[in-house]
């Protein structure tokens, strides 16, 4: 018994506006869906820690592998930064390990807008107008404020010989930091029919 049910008086219901009521009073089909939903969100919770558990223990026999196997070179792996991708030797799972990273942006990215609307100016007579619509669009904020780091990267892959461009291209690296790292761990294994990795879900909802 939880320490919230330890606090409901013998006899008595706790609705969710905090009120007492008489157990005569609660309807038995309210009973009933309190049972099946409690019971199955505790053992979503139980199922979500053994998930957790198993992606870090995952993580740590990838990382344990991966040493083992540079070792054989008498290199020491600097970290557990980097994709790697392990396939059985018969071909039939791989394990994917990702470091995703979040990368933001700091105050000179405002400097690469000001050279890229500078640049925007002197080519707004020519037939370059459209690129206006692309740079405003990549500089757009979502609904929490934040800039798509995607749109804004986007950018540097286009080709434009320009000096003020090229400076601007380099404010924006400068202005990348990594925010924060997180891990992924991916399972797949090989259709027999199409030759095709096919994921193992993890995640209940796509079951």
């Amino acid at each position: 018994m939880s320490d919230e049910e330890q606090t409901v008086p013998k006899g008595y219901w706790k609705s969710a506006s905090g009120a007492l009521i008489p157990d005569a009073k609660v309807k038995a089909i309210d009973k009933d869906r309190h049972h099946v939903v409690t019971t199955m969100c505790e053992a979503a919770k139980q199922a979500s820690a053994d998930l957790t558990a198993f992606k870090l223990t995952s993580m740590q026999v990838v990382q344990e592998f991966v040493e083992r196997s540079l070792s054989a070179y008498d290199v020491k792996h600097g970290g557990k930064k980097g994709n790697v991708t392990l396939v059985s030797f018969d071909g039939r799972y791989k394990v994917v390990r990702q470091m995703a990273e979040t990368i933001v942006f700091d105050e000179r990215l405002q400097a690469a807008k000001a050279l890229i609307d500078e640049c925007i100016h002197v080519w707004a007579k020519g037939s370059n107008a459209n690129i206006k619509v692309l740079v405003n669009d990549a500089f757009q904020v979502d609904r929490e404020g934040k800039i798509s780091t995607g749109r804004v990267l986007g950018l540097r892959r286009l080709e434009i010989n320009d000096e003020t461009w090229t400076r601007a291209m380099a404010a924006i690296s400068d202005s990348m930091n990594v925010a924060s790292t997180k891990p992924y761990v991916r399972f797949y294994e090989r259709d027999e029919r199409s030759g095709d990795y096919m994921p193992i879900s993890l995640d209940v909802a796509s079951l």
